[in-house]
């Protein structure tokens, strides 16, 4: 979802797509595991991501829900998000080693970092936080194979499609104060694109596009 950033003070005042070069390579985050924690729950997930996660761990998003993942409200909408936990407030599936124990099928938050996106216009395009990663020195590398995920172009227009979506459904929400209609849009949303288990062998978009079909529907 959205938040309220001054561009010029977080990034290098550039925007760049899939086949861009960016300085965000920090040789395989030797020695760091900074962005694995303290970060609250700003690592909010998206249908892909709990179908990568359940099906690369071979597990329900219910068995999930019971520690690694959590839910909270934004903008009005109950969503998952990757749940910190113990005195260091770390991911739950970071090791004792500091290494992501789900690095492939890891959420697409944490393929982008220290990348973020910003959304305009129907769009979006992506960005460098220049602030957010201290892991010296980085190289370039390519926007396509840092975020290393099949289906680029396919994953982009999901993570529009998805983005746009909730944003209508929050801005539905400013102008109803119905707290029983709030609480059964987010548990409709929840139940139909993560808590309804995803087919393995069927395409990940085709299964997402038949409920976004059902939910716009209703």
């Amino acid at each position: 979802m959205d938040r309220e950033i001054d561009m010029k003070k977080v990034s290098d005042g550039r925007f760049y797509s899939l086949r861009d070069m960016v300085k965000a390579d920090c040789g395989g985050c030797r020695d760091c595991s900074d962005c694995c924690r303290g970060m609250g729950s700003s690592i909010v997930l998206d249908p892909y991501d709990g179908f990568r996660l359940t099906t690369g761990l071979n597990l329900s998003f219910e068995q999930l829900l019971e520690e690694k993942v959590e839910l909270n409200v934004v903008e009005g909408i109950v969503l998952p998000n990757m749940k910190m936990t113990g005195i260091k407030e770390q991911c739950g599936f970071l090791n004792s080693n500091g290494r992501c124990e789900i690095h492939m099928f890891r959420p697409g938050i944490c393929r982008i970092f220290p990348l973020g996106r910003y959304y305009e216009n129907g769009g979006f395009q992506y960005f460098i936080q220049i602030h957010e990663c201290r892991k010296e020195p980085k190289t370039k590398v390519k926007v396509q194979k840092w975020i290393d995920t099949p289906d680029a172009k396919r994953n982009e227009a999901f993570i529009n499609e998805w983005h746009y979506f909730l944003k209508s459904l929050s801005r539905r929400l400013k102008h109803t104060e119905e707290e029983n209609f709030q609480k059964s849009l987010s548990m409709y949303l929840l139940k139909n694109f993560y808590l309804k288990s995803y087919e393995k062998e069927r395409d990940f978009y085709v299964q997402f596009q038949e409920r976004m079909i059902e939910a716009k529907k209703l």
